[in-house]
């Protein structure tokens, strides 16, 4: 860009790549959201437990979202000052030598279950000293140590590796790049250096996969220039920068107004995700897993498949089931609020599923009474998915993880009733972020950072984001939510026999 057109860059687009929606969304520099086009993309089940994405579909859809958002803001396309992409972490997308698709596995997929147990049980404890995690199902490098066994005509053909944002990334620019954030959280970097380490490879089974391995950059730095080819394709000015992009989670928090050691950042969306920034990771096998995001940055991360997504399944297969409402989430929460919580009330264990704690957990309402309604049964699904969210982050601070307050985001952080909730049970103050669109928001301010816009992370979140509302714990919740989690626990601790029998 010259720099006329740089001097003239009022916006920065963010780029939120899922498991399944692509969002566009266009911000200007104090943080306000122009324009966004989002789009469901299309999955796949090939065979039981299986889940992978067509490539090609991924970047039409991409070509969309952003073509459409451009189109919404009526915007000269070279005010764009840079584009930041994030998206969901591990999967496994490969290309070959012409930049052509080889397979797109999403980070859904549980092929590779025995083999991660396997992995685990021979070099967990040797793969945790070098990259803080253990092998699980669709971590990236476990997927690709199942292709290199079950199909080793794709990895004979595979060029280059990447996650979801990279492959994106890939056809803006055309250069063949991953960051620290998503390689570290996937467990292929040496932390807390931040680096490909060829031990950690051979731990894998993945002595010979170096050379698949992108170019390694930071989030933020520039890793490419938007080509002419793409430009015609997404209206996109031909040579805006594309920064390294992020792992979605790191995305999240920065969106959210979190940036410093010390913070917290709790994501109420499909996933339950509790994450808490520091200026060295936490070394202890009990933490799921660590990611880094640039020199004294990590983030120290606790998350399973237990959040909203048991919020999603009910009002799809109930609220929504024989009539229509016009807000099925609002319906939800007003329910809850017309209910007094008591010490009868009945429990919800979220475990629709699976858990962290294993893949056979199951979800359950539990002290159902004939005095109970729809309100109470809500109010109980709320509560089991803060309780498992609080089991979270009480693996943090047993590991020595330190926070005082935390900021609440995803699509739970819009509820009129679970932030109280959440502040009340975690016994912390919670503020909830502005910004719908964190993840995205979070892509443009690396963006920015990358484009000199900013001169720092934190200069970019003091400017992007701002608090919504703020929440302080009630003692006399915390006292009554504090006695149910014992028997939270209780419960959960009572059923594992029950899941796991054979």
């Amino acid at each position: 860009m010259s720099t006329t057109v740089a001097e003239a860059a009022t916006y920065l687009l963010g780029l939120d790549a899922g498991n399944t929606v692509i969002k566009a969304v266009l911000f200007d520099l104090e943080g306000r959201q122009i324009a966004m086009h989002a789009i469901d993309g299309t999955s796949s089940i090939p065979a039981p437990g299986h889940a992978e994405r067509d490539l090609n579909e991924l970047w039409a859809t991409a070509q969309v979202a952003i073509r459409k958002t451009i189109e919404t803001a009526g915007i000269d396309p070279r005010r764009i000052a840079a584009i930041g992409c994030a998206g969901h972490g591990n999967g496994l997308y490969l290309v070959d030598a012409a930049g052509a698709p080889v397979v797109g596995i999403q980070s859904l997929d549980t092929r590779a279950a025995g083999l991660s147990a396997r992995l685990s049980a021979a070099n967990g404890d040797a793969l945790h000293r070098l990259c803080l995690q253990k092998p699980w199902p669709s971590q990236t490098p476990v997927l690709l140590a199942w292709i290199r066994q079950h199909r080793p005509e794709l990895y004979a053909r595979a060029a280059t590796l990447m996650l979801c944002k990279d492959f994106i990334n890939f056809r803006l620019t055309g250069e063949r790049t991953s960051d620290i954030s998503d390689m570290s959280g996937c467990g292929l970097l040496r932390l807390p250096e931040a680096a490909y380490d060829r031990d950690l490879l051979a731990l894998y089974g993945l002595d010979d996969a170096e050379g698949l391995l992108p170019r390694l950059v930071d989030p933020a730095a520039v890793a490419g220039r938007v080509t002419a080819e793409a430009a015609a394709v997404t209206g996109l000015a031909e040579g805006t920068p594309v920064v390294g992009g992020y792992f979605d989670v790191v995305s999240s928090a920065l969106g959210s107004g979190v940036v410093n050691a010390g913070e917290a950042s709790i994501i109420a969306g499909t996933w339950s995700i509790n994450q808490v920034f520091s200026a060295a990771p936490v070394v202890d096998d009990s933490v799921f897993m660590v990611t880094a995001f640039g020199p004294g940055r990590f983030i120290n991360i606790e998350s399973s498949a237990t959040s909203a997504a048991n919020l999603e399944w009910y009002v799809r297969s109930f609220v929504e089931r024989g009539h229509h409402h016009d807000d099925p989430f609002g319906h939800c929460n007003d329910l809850i609020a017309a209910v007094a919580p008591a010490e009868d009330d009945p429990m919800f264990l979220p475990f629709l599923y699976g858990s962290g704690q294993g893949a056979s957990y199951r979800a359950g309402f539990f002290g159902l009474a004939g005095w109970h309604g729809e309100g109470h049964v809500l109010r109980a699904l709320f509560e089991g998915v803060m309780f498992e969210h609080r089991r979270h982050i009480e693996v943090l601070r047993e590991a020595g993880v330190r926070f005082g307050s935390a900021v609440l985001s995803g699509g739970g952080s819009r509820s009129p009733v679970w932030p109280q909730m959440f502040a009340d049970g975690l016994g912390v103050p919670l503020t909830v972020a502005e910004a719908r669109e964190t993840g995205a928001l979070g892509a443009a301010i690396g963006a920015g950072v990358g484009a000199g816009v900013f001169a720092t992370y934190e200069d970019g979140v003091a400017a992007m984001t701002r608090p919504k509302a703020s929440f302080t714990p009630d003692p006399a919740m915390s006292a009554h939510y504090d006695r149910r989690y014992q028997r939270f626990q209780a419960l959960v601790a009572a059923l594992k026999p029950f899941w796991t029998a054979p």
